[in-house]
């Protein structure tokens, strides 16, 4: 398994209009549920004259969701999903405003639109790659310090916190598919002695 994925480093946006109707996309990096929300409400809050705020969004951990706010089904949340998808995009949110020209599209071409749409903000957004990382805590006797600390420098993971009390305690961040192999050799070089808790 990868660690790595596509991302949007910031915010972008296009414009585009079809049939006399506006469309405004906005891509946004988001890493939870809760700034996917925090970000809706506030787009309703700054477009609430649109006709529409159609949305779909990637995340890394694996929920994905396309809605199409009172458009016609699969018309304009699939579309924004499949540009996000076909862009191999994660933790990314699509959102299209539409305020509405007066002149029906058809589904054909609302799908059209919306895809057109958030793919010309997809051009214009600045892709990252990004790594997903896993922070851990490994608690050991300190006579294991030299073991401990020598597998860590082996393994590349960046070290936060190291305290030193009755117990060895260190921070690091490592690339997550890296943990299990971590953890079996930690064992190995501490004779099952060391304890190892994701926070």
């Amino acid at each position: 398994m990868s660690d790595s994925y596509r991302t949007i480093a910031a915010p972008a946006h296009a414009k585009l209009t079809r049939k006399k109707s506006r469309f405004i996309a906005l891509l946004y990096p988001v890493s939870s549920p809760e700034a996917v929300k925090e970000t809706l409400e506030r787009l309703r809050r700054e477009y609430h004259d649109a006709t529409h705020r159609c949305f779909a969004y990637r995340l890394i951990s694996g929920e994905v969701r396309a809605d199409d706010a009172g458009e016609p089904a699969g018309s304009a949340g699939s579309p924004i999903l499949r540009a996000l998808e076909g862009a191999d995009l994660y933790d990314a949110l699509g959102v299209v405003v539409r305020h509405f020209g007066g002149v029906k599209l058809g589904i054909g071409g609302l799908i059209r639109a919306y895809g057109d749409a958030i793919r010309g903000a997809i051009a214009q957004a600045e892709i990252v790659t990004r790594v997903q990382q896993a922070q851990v805590e490994v608690i050991f006797p300190p006579e294991l310090s030299s073991p401990v600390m020598g597998l860590i420098h082996r393994v590349g993971a960046t070290v936060g916190e190291i305290d030193y009390n009755s117990h060895g305690r260190v921070v690091l961040l490592l690339p997550r598919s890296a943990l299990p192999g971590f953890t079996d050799q930690l064992q190995e070089v501490t004779g099952n002695r060391a304890r190892v808790r994701e926070t």
